[in-house]
């Protein structure tokens, strides 16, 4: 599809709790689009794994902040798939484990590390002419002035069998009890958090994907999205 240039880029946030589907729909929504698709939570378990092999403690937030600067982190797609790079290695397989997903989770509320993560997102996005960023504060922070922004929400039991599902997609072992633990405390340090909590923007649609198949929530949210896309490229109101 084509964008006019003076309303490049065309930004569509998509947030939500862990396990409600963003990565899925985001993937599909920018390949569908021909947009770039930015993941942000990549980005933060990438700084975890290099404070992790660093040897520093999550909880050491004056480490975390002086350990940035030394942090180079970029998306790259290789034959159809997204990889983090971090420093020049690909981490992807690295930064996918329960692990790393907890970690992100505690060094994201570290402010130094989202204000770093904010900037390198909007950069990653300037030049394009869509993208798509999912995350957990991409319409509240990153574009709050994002004109296509969606919330998605479903219930514990559903997100910890996906989660399973693309652990074991993986490779990796997964017991779904402690990922429903896991994602229970994910979701209380997400909205507690001091710094950018997880919370629907105001004008965010939600979408309920507990009983939807990632078809039908890409069908119904890429319907949307060309809704906004004409009604924003017509300077018409949102």
């Amino acid at each position: 599809m084509e964008i006019a240039p003076k309303h490049r880029p065309f930004i569509i946030a998509i947030d939500g709790p862990a396990g409600s589907g963003k990565t899925t729909t985001a993937k599909a929504l920018a390949k569908e689009l021909g947009f770039i698709y930015v993941d942000t939570g990549a980005m933060y378990r990438a700084v975890a794994l290099f404070a992790q092999r660093r040897g520093v403690s999550m909880a050491d937030r004056d480490a975390i902040c002086t350990l940035l600067d030394d942090v180079d982190i970029r998306l790259e797609r290789t034959d159809g798939s997204q990889h983090t790079m971090l420093n020049g290695e690909d981490v992807e397989q690295h930064i996918r484990t329960q692990e790393m997903s907890k970690a992100a989770s505690d060094i994201s509320a570290i402010p130094c590390v989202r204000e770093a993560m904010v900037d390198l997102q909007r950069h990653a996005a300037k030049d394009a002419m869509g993208a798509v960023l999912e995350g957990r504060d991409i319409g509240t922070v990153v574009f709050p002035d994002s004109p296509c922004k969606i919330y998605l929400v479903a219930d514990t039991p559903t997100r910890a069998e996906r989660r399973k599902k693309q652990l074991e997609e993986k490779g990796i072992a997964a017991d779904l009890e402690t990922i429903r633990r896991e994602i229970e405390e994910r979701d209380r340090n997400d909205a507690a958090r001091e710094h950018s909590p997880l919370r629907k923007a105001d004008d965010a649609i939600e979408v309920e994907t507990t009983n939807t198949s990632i078809d039908e929530q890409v069908s119904m949210i890429l319907s949307l999205v060309w809704k906004r896309i004409d009604q924003f490229q017509k300077g018409q109101s949102i």
